[in-house]
């Protein structure tokens, strides 16, 4: 399922500054009965967002109306712990396509390229001003330029790395299918050549 292409993205966004975000905290394994991704957003930090009586917690950055936008600003180690790509699905679902960290779990970065969010990796200190930046101002802009590999906001900013196979995929809207169907042609050439 090909997503929305990815060239610059200009949003305000939401701090979550925990360290060692796992996958289990992102997406209650009891909410992965689904096949489809669709509804996972309503879930998303379920035990963080709700009590037990299903009331929303007040503190919790993600009840609070001050902060919104598309780009979530997570602390150190994002996406550890197990392999379900259904934490990529439900960050998705809810309406992030950046998510910027010091350090990725491996899994969790490879989950949430194929599933059209941008995982941002920037340094300890870029991400410690910026989660300062925006918690200080909820209406703060942060620009991601995929092209150009940049995060800034203010008159801070810092390249950041992606593979270019993922980058050309985000770039034009591909999942890895539709990428083998654009080079339809290249690949009829090199079959009728040979």
């Amino acid at each position: 399922m090909s997503k929305d292409k990815f060239t610059v993205l200009k949003s305000t966004a939401v701090p979550l500054p925990g360290e060692n975000i796992d996958t289990d905290q992102i997406i209650p394994a009891r909410f992965l009965k689904a096949t489809t991704r669709e509804g996972f957003g309503d879930n998303l930090f379920r035990d963080w967002r709700y009590d037990s009586n299903d009331k929303p917690i007040a503190d919790f950055v993600l009840n609070n109306s001050a902060y919104s936008g598309k780009i979530l600003v997570a602390g150190k180690n994002f996406g550890c712990g197990s392999s379900r790509e259904h934490a990529a699905w439900s960050i998705y679902d809810y309406g992030f396509r950046v998510v910027v960290s010091s350090f990725f779990a491996d899994i969790f970065k490879g989950n949430a390229l194929n599933n059209a969010v941008l995982p941002v990796v920037v340094s300890d200190e870029f991400l410690k001003n910026l989660l300062e930046a925006v918690q200080k101002n909820p209406s703060l802009e942060v620009t991601v330029d995929l092209q150009n590999q940049v995060i800034s906001y203010d008159e801070q900013s810092q390249k950041f790395e992606i593979n270019a196979y993922k980058k050309e995929c985000l770039m034009n809207g591909y999942d890895d299918i539709d990428y083998l169907l654009s080079l339809n042609k290249e690949i009829r050439e090199f079959d009728v050549a040979h």
